[in-house]
């Protein structure tokens, strides 16, 4: 394994790649790895450095509190890390939240960090990427970009709540949001409270950070 990746376990289970930008909303990406602990899945933690910033603005997380919930974690500035190559297999990846830069490296290809270029390889490789777009009001560009990513195989997912599902917290918005996240992989993260199905059959909700 290269030297800049933290290392918790080798599981043997289908990779995942968490990307946390510095968009707004961090705590998407920090439940999310939370969630994932709990699934069979070896997850790869990649965050930015603006991403850091907005952790300790919006949350009393510390960087250090998420690379303990990765099973690897690599430094975004390290471009040989095994994430940043088509043969190491994974079953795509999740940006969460994904800023308007980073969406934008990644339609163009132009990629300056090993988040964006993970995304690009993931891309390439036909597997699947999920960006969580965190930006409103949308101009033209983004939404041009939108669609160029999306006509790549992309799936565009802003965090948008279901009220649907009657949430009583802004825990149970950010849960059921990451578990339709998580449907689009085939993980069941017992967090939604499904469109015509009683609530009582659905797997027990995982409990809320503190």
């Amino acid at each position: 394994m290269n030297a800049g990746a933290n290392v918790r376990r080798d599981s043997g289970q289908p990779r995942l790649i968490i990307g946390i930008s510095g968009a707004s909303g961090a705590i998407y990406g920090a439940r999310l790895l939370e969630l994932l602990r709990a699934l069979p899945v070896e997850t790869h933690l990649v965050m930015s450095r603006s991403a850091e910033v907005t952790l300790a603005l919006e949350t009393g997380l510390k960087p250090a509190d998420l690379r303990a919930r990765a099973d690897v974690v690599h430094a975004v500035g390290d471009l040989a890390a095994p994430i940043s190559s088509g043969s190491y297999r994974t079953i795509g990846m999740i940006v969460a939240p994904c800023s308007i830069r980073s969406m934008a490296e990644i339609a163009t290809g132009a990629t300056t960090t090993l988040l964006t270029r993970a995304a690009d390889v993931v891309l390439k490789e036909r597997r699947r990427l999920v960006l969580m777009v965190r930006e409103t009001p949308l101009h033209t560009g983004h939404l041009r970009t939108m669609t160029a990513l999306s006509e790549m195989g992309a799936v565009i997912a802003p965090p948008v709540p279901a009220f649907y599902a009657k949430p009583q917290s802004l825990d149970q918005m950010i849960d059921h949001t990451l578990g339709r996240i998580l449907d689009l992989f085939g993980l069941e993260s017992g967090t939604v409270r499904r469109w015509g199905e009683p609530a009582e059959h659905g797997a027990p909700p995982i409990p809320a950070r503190s």
